[in-house]
């Protein structure tokens, strides 16, 4: 039985900064995720706490949002088997620290913070996260 689904996923400023695009799409890739769609963009701090409205009540949310809109992002819409629950196994934990070896957090992660990667945390959320950057 197949489930083939969405993911949005996020190459966040700290990766773009040091050139790691084509190195995490080709995790992605390599690892049967399509790229469906993908766009570079830089988004104001207003749309970055619109995106993360979800955390706004989180003490960190201030600081993702400027991090956030720092510098240029990679947004995609990834697709295959159980698309939204992979791509966070490729992603890793969220500190780096603790991410497993070979996952994008553990190699590229800077900290905490700086983890490289963003990918929606449930199929709600891929779907909402997708049309905030995909709308037509």
């Amino acid at each position: 039985m197949s489930n083939v689904e969405q993911t949005l996923s996020i190459i966040k400023p700290d990766a773009v900064e040091r050139n790691l695009i084509d190195e995490i799409k080709a995790i992605f890739t390599k690892n049967n995720l399509k790229i469906k769609q993908d766009k570079k963009i830089h988004l104001t701090k207003d749309e970055a706490a619109e995106f993360y409205k979800v955390h706004q009540s989180k003490p960190f949310y201030d600081d993702l949002c400027t991090y956030l809109s720092s510098g240029p992002i990679v947004a995609m819409i990834l697709e295959g088997e159980n698309a939204v629950l992979f791509n966070r196994e490729l992603m890793g934990a969220t500190d780096p620290k603790k991410a497993e070896d070979k996952t994008i957090r553990k190699l590229y992660g800077i900290s905490i913070d700086k983890n490289s990667v963003h990918g929606s945390d449930s199929a709600e959320n891929a779907i909402k996260e997708i049309n905030f950057f995909f709308k037509n």
